[in-house]
C-alpha cells in the first residue's frame, strides 16, 4: 500500500524545483496529468500529439508546461529535440500545492503572447479546469461536465480525469 506523507510546510526550494525551474508536483497532480494525457490520446491520437513536460524556449522565455498539445507528428527515435522553439497549440498547467492561481494565470498570458492558441489550468482541489481561448476569455468546467475547447475542437468528459 502506498504511504502518503503530508505536504512539507517549509518554503525551502527543493532540488527538483531548482533543476526544472518549476514547482514540485504532488500525487494528485501526477494522477490528473496522467488521466488528461490518457483521455487526450484516447480521443485525439489521429489529430494531435500529446507531450508531457516539454521544454519550451519561446523567443527566450523558457517554460515547461505539464502537458502540451501539438500538431500530429510521428516519433523519430533517432532524432530527438531537447528544447522546442515552436509554441504548442495548447499548454496545460496543473496547479501544484506551492503555486497560486495568479501565477498560472500570468503564465497563461505569457503563453498567448508567444503564440499558444489555447491554455488550460487544472485545479485539482476544486476538480475544475479553466479553458482559456485568450488571456481574457475562458470557461470553467467541473468534474461532472464535459470540457469543450472550441479552438482545438476538443471535448473531454472530466469525470474520468478527476477519478
Amino acid at each position: 500500500m502506498l504511504k502518503i506523507a503530508a505536504m512539507p510546510s517549509s518554503t525551502e526550494i527543493s532540488g527538483y524545483e531548482v533543476e526544472r525551474n518549476k514547482p514540485m508536483p504532488s500525487l494528485n497532480h501526477g494522477l490528473i496529468q496522467a488521466n488528461l494525457i490518457f483521455a487526450l490520446k484516447l480521443g485525439y491520437k489521429d489529430k494531435y500529439s500529446v507531450v508531457s513536460e516539454l521544454s519550451l524556449d519561446l523567443s527566450g522565455w523558457e517554460s515547461v508546461p505539464d502537458i502540451c498539445i501539438i500538431p500530429k507528428m510521428s516519433l523519430n527515435p533517432r532524432q530527438d529535440v531537447v528544447t522546442v522553439k515552436e509554441p504548442p497549440l495548447c499548454a496545460i498547467e496543473i496547479i501544484s500545492p506551492s503555486q497560486s492561481v495568479n501565477e498560472l494565470i500570468a503564465k497563461a498570458e505569457r503563453y498567448f503572447q508567444y503564440g499558444v492558441k489555447s491554455c488550460w489550468i487544472a485545479i485539482p482541489a476544486l476538480q475544475n479546469i479553466y479553458v482559456f481561448s485568450s488571456p481574457d476569455d475562458y470557461e470553467m468546467y467541473k468534474a461532472s461536465e464535459t470540457l469543450s475547447d472550441p479552438v482545438l475542437d476538443i471535448e473531454l468528459a472530466l469525470k474520468e480525469v478527476f477519478s
